[in-house]
């Protein structure tokens, strides 16, 4: 808890509908020739999917210290906004949920947004998404019920939420797909994009080993592929281990050109990270992908978290998904 379904997190450029202007590192603002006098620096409307992860993201605005609301209906936003710019509100940040439940969704939306961009007010609109399966599998597993199929199929009620929300998904001027992604990875991809550096903790590494047979992650930064080692999979003895068992370690310790692997890799990464930390970013994710997923890729994984968790610059975690893939003849 990439776009096309590859990048996950996908930037609106330039000119959205209704004059809506996206750049880096402003926000969409309205084009008014006098705006607002109000205290009300920063709006952000968080909106998308039911089980995309909209309690998450609102929970990151609200450790910034964000005045927070949640499952607001569209048609309130106008009445929060005219108390947030009321004279004498001391409100200057607020997040807003908001999602399909009220029922007629985006002409609720589209008229607020109207009237934000009439009065001049800055906002920011973040839709989160996530596919199909990846949101039938959160339903299951917090045995929740989709809001918008109470009585019915989740599948039915995702479907139905998705043709409420997909107009919707339109204004946004940033969309994340949360399908691959954990609740504290989101939180950090909206720390880095959406609040100021001062909100922001030291980076964080992490690594994320992946099965090319199982297609490439979604969000990783940096990725490096270690199929040119030998693979533990075709070693009597190994197939059914993993890189975090001792045998496979030591099998990969022996493969030829590990040790100039990370003679040259350490290096790469200890300048680029630097730079990356310099340039504002909290939080980097970097792949290491072989054949499966479950043996050299975790062994280097393990190796580059161990190397930089020991130092205290950077925070560092690592997560293997495909460790519990179990190998095939």
């Amino acid at each position: 808890m990439s776009d096309a379904e590859g990048v996950k997190h996908e930037r609106r450029p330039k000119w959205r509908l209704g004059g809506i202007r996206r750049l880096r590192g402003r926000r969409a603002t309205a084009a008014v020739e006098q705006p607002l006098a109000t205290n009300l620096r920063d709006l952000v409307i968080i909106t998308g999917l039911s089980g995309a992860g909209k309690s998450e993201a609102m929970a990151c605005f609200e450790d910034a210290g964000y005045f927070c609301v949640d499952n607001l209906p569209p048609a309130m936003i106008g009445s929060l906004m005219q108390l947030f710019t009321h004279e004498g509100s001391r409100v200057e940040n607020a997040a807003i949920v908001s999602d399909a439940r009220g029922g007629s969704y985006f002409d609720e939306i589209a008229e607020v947004v109207g009237e934000m961009r009439r009065r001049g007010l800055a906002f920011r609109i973040l839709f989160l998404d996530a596919d199909d399966q990846t949101l039938v599998n959160r339903f299951k597993e917090t045995r929740r019920r989709h809001p918008l199929a109470p009585d019915g199929a989740i599948t039915e009620g995702i479907r139905r939420d998705r043709e409420l929300t997909e107009p919707v998904r339109a204004l946004a001027s940033d969309v994340i797909d949360t399908s691959d992604i954990s609740p504290a990875r989101l939180r950090r991809l909206i720390a880095d994009d959406f609040l100021a550096p001062e909100t922001r903790g030291k980076l964080t590494l992490s690594f994320l080993t992946f099965g090319f047979k199982h297609g490439p992650p979604r969000n990783v930064d940096l990725s490096f592929d270690v199929r040119f080692l030998p693979n533990p999979h075709y070693v009597e003895g190994l197939r059914e281990l993993t890189g975090l068992d001792a045998p496979v370690a030591e099998f990969v310790e022996q493969s030829p050109g590990i040790d100039e692997f990370f003679a040259r890799l350490i290096p790469l990464l200890d300048y680029l990270l630097p730079a990356y930390a310099e340039e504002g970013k909290t939080h980097l994710t970097i792949g290491i992908g072989c054949t499966g997923g479950r043996h050299r890729s975790v062994y280097v994984a393990e190796k580059l978290s161990a190397a930089y968790r020991g130092d205290g610059v950077y925070t560092v975690e690592v997560t293997h998904p495909d460790i519990g893939r179990l190998p095939h003849s």
